[in-house]
């Protein structure tokens, strides 16, 4: 079973292979809400917000499905994933403040990796080990979102205490790969989920229309600018940057 995987580590998963799935190809589009007992400001930038699909393929530059230092966007091919990250204001910053890093580039890099289905399908496995997850799936509950059927799955999560943490998801069984790695592998593409931010704050996307059609081959090209790293060169500005920002923490 594996450790808790977020938007962002999913696309550090190594290579494998990928099962057929839909045809699909239109845009789905969501509303993002504060739903928890305490409420929260929605940027307006995250207020809205859209996946492209064309059958296995995925594009998004959608903030609430992105994740980690300076993302910007992912673009999903089958199990392949690319993810465009823009640190050039970070490391402005810390170069500004004294920094010195190894990498010399602008800061606009593309991670780029690859999926195994096995890494996936354990996630269905039952572990209750602390920080550990696995998917529940139940086809017996369904509700209409968008105009599509929405199937139920829950994600539990325990603490070291043992207690589950469990996650409620609604998914589209008809769009989107086999494997969906923006989400961390799960088997379709969510409608409506809601992420418990503590402390009574909670954030909620629902699917509010799906478009069929309306996208094209220039919507799955990533942007001009950015430019990719070995794994170890990215694994060592990772690490300096680290570094640095614990430093500056700890002055």
């Amino acid at each position: 079973m594996k450790k808790i995987i977020t938007l962002a580590a999913a696309v550090m998963l190594t290579a494998g292979s990928l099962m057929a799935q839909n045809t699909f190809k239109g845009i789905v589009k969501y509303k993002v809400e504060s739903t928890g007992t305490v409420s929260m400001q929605i940027p307006e930038e995250v207020a809205k917000a859209e996946i492209k699909v064309d059958g296995n393929n995925m594009f998004t530059k959608s903030p609430i499905f992105l994740g980690g230092m300076g993302a910007e966007c992912v673009l999903v091919n089958n199990m392949k994933v690319t993810q465009c990250m823009d640190l050039s204001g970070l490391l402005g910053y810390l170069r500004s403040n004294g920094s010195d890093f190894t990498y010399q580039g602008s800061g606009k890099i593309i991670v780029r990796n690859e999926a195994k289905a096995s890494t996936y399908d354990s996630l269905t496995i039952v572990d209750q080990e602390p920080g550990h997850f696995y998917y529940e799936y139940v086809d017996s509950e369904t509700k209409q979102i968008a105009g599509h059927t929405a199937y139920k799955m829950v994600r539990h999560m325990y603490d070291e205490d043992g207690v589950d943490h469990p996650m409620v998801m609604w998914y589209s069984k008809e769009i989107g790969p086999a494997y969906n790695s923006i989400f961390s592998g799960i088997k379709g593409m969510p409608l409506e989920c809601t992420m418990d931010a503590g402390e009574g704050k909670a954030i909620t996307y629902t699917a509010t229309e799906i478009v069929s059609g309306k996208v094209k081959e220039a919507d799955f090209l990533l942007p001009d600018g950015y430019e990719t790293l070995s794994d170890e060169d990215l694994q060592e500005l990772f690490e300096q940057l680290q570094e640095e920002i614990e430093l500056m923490q700890g002055e």
